[in-house]
């Protein structure tokens, strides 16, 4: 999320419900008519949650003077970040020493945690990559811009930097499972953070580009089409303006302009993440989700925000993905 000038950010989710289940079983949600329940311990749970900065827990001596200002507050989650490169330094050599300290500080707080994974990206960039990832450009390719000027920013077009971001992310899930299966502390995990193409509507590399002339896959033309009639307002005109294809490159379903490239990198996002969130949810079938960089007044284009993110104007996309 975006800097903020304090040192938390507050919010509240409430779910409402009663669902009885043993209380043994792991967080979940619950759908129940138009309402969507949080259930932890076998009730609903109101989450109050302050969120840290996002270096709040690369120290646990940085993290732990936090739990008391959380408590006068009142509040009874914290949002805690993990980064890729702090649990995975070489690559197949895990340390969960932060995270065994997080869940700690927040049991001798009597406080739950939703976990924030920095990934492949935090706020569209790759910061919070290890440095064997963003030393090897030839395994892990970046996103090129349109006049050609190469970023430090992984590309969500790569299998190769989806399998290894899922690879680490299924370890995380696979150790809370083990130290807080239990527990319970861990009652949600948000997968990256607020990804999207910064400057430029879409990936430029030479392989995006081979990928962009590409026939739109199936999958998502099979879903646009079903839920024709649910689709979100500028998605569905955006489609019925080239006659509702059911084939095609992205910009003859999508025409010519810039939203085209903003579907084409919101099916790439959405699928190299749901790779990595599967494979978590191999692991622990805990609730997970994602996040988005809501576009400003003064945003006129993807790339002024970050483009292909999960958007409300591209969430069909996204959940076809």
């Amino acid at each position: 999320m975006k800097q903020l000038s304090k040192t938390l950010a507050l919010f509240s989710l409430i779910f409402f419900g009663n669902q009885n289940i043993n209380a043994q079983e792991i967080p979940r949600l619950e759908k129940r008519g138009q309402a969507t329940q949080l259930i932890v311990d076998g009730k609903p749970f109101l989450v109050l949650g302050g969120e840290l900065h996002n270096s709040s827990s690369s120290e646990l001596n940085y993290l732990n003077p936090l739990w008391a200002p959380l408590k006068q507050m009142n509040l009874n989650t914290a949002l805690v970040a993990v980064s890729w490169e702090l649990i995975e330094p070489q690559e197949g050599k895990f340390d969960f020493t932060l995270v065994d300290g997080i869940l700690k500080g927040a049991r001798e707080n009597k406080m739950r945690v939703v976990l924030l994974w920095f990934g492949s990206w935090k706020n569209g960039l790759s910061h919070y990559a290890p440095e064997w990832v963003k030393k090897d450009y030839k395994r892990f390719p970046r996103i090129v811009l349109e006049n050609g000027k190469p970023t430090e920013t992984l590309s969500a077009l790569s299998t190769e930097s989806a399998n290894a971001d899922a690879k680490a992310f299924a370890a995380l899930m696979r150790h809370v499972k083990v130290v807080d299966g239990l527990k319970k502390t861990v009652i949600m995990v948000q997968v990256q953070n607020e990804v999207g193409v910064i400057g430029g509507t879409r990936d430029h590399s030479a392989f995006a580009n081979s990928e962009f002339k590409k026939q739109v896959p199936t999958a998502l033309l099979e879903s646009l089409g079903k839920n024709k009639n649910e689709l979100q307002p500028s998605l569905k005109k955006l489609w019925e303006g080239t006659g509702s294809k059911i084939s095609g490159n992205w910009n003859e379903v999508f025409g010519n302009g810039f939203a085209a490239d903003e579907a084409f990198m919101a099916w790439n996002y959405a699928t190299y993440v749901n790779t990595v969130t599967k494979a978590g949810k191999a692991e622990y079938n805990i609730p997970m989700f994602v996040n988005a960089w809501i576009v400003q007044p003064e945003d006129k284009k993807p790339g002024d925000y970050p483009g292909g993110g999960p958007q409300a104007h591209v969430h069909d996309i996204w959940r076809a993905g």
